[in-house]
């Protein structure tokens, strides 16, 4: 079974996202290494029950918050997306010495994400 592994914030000005959240909730932020401008998002102590999250500009200027599903292996997890009905809109995408993503649609449009840990990607 896969869980979801963290939610996705995706804004078209996340500086301005990055100082609400700060302000209004006491999120940390930080900034990861890479070609994309992406930020993990902590939203508590690492005892507490919940999730962090992620922070990026979206693609096409719309707001948007989705889930990553964390999953073992994201070739075969697509495999089985598309076979139920579902499938890809941003392909599997390498994330340096960190893993795999992609973004899919379920059987009903709805967005999300699956990811997979590898440090060889």
């Amino acid at each position: 079974m896969s869980k979801v592994l963290r939610f996705e914030i995706q804004v078209p000005n996340p500086e301005e996202a990055i100082e609400f959240y700060t302000n209004s909730f006491g999120w940390k932020f930080e900034k990861m290494p890479g070609p994309q401008e992406y930020w993990f998002i902590i939203t508590g102590e690492s005892d507490r029950p919940g999730i962090d999250g992620g922070l990026m500009k979206s693609p096409d200027g719309a707001t948007r918050t989705t889930n990553s599903i964390e999953v073992p292996s994201i070739d075969e997890y697509i495999k089985r997306i598309i076979e139920n009905g579902g499938q890809v809109v941003v392909p599997k995408t390498a994330i340096p010495n960190m893993g795999y993503f992609a973004y899919c649609l379920d059987n009903q449009g709805l967005l999300f994400g699956v990811s997979e840990a590898n440090t060889e990607a």
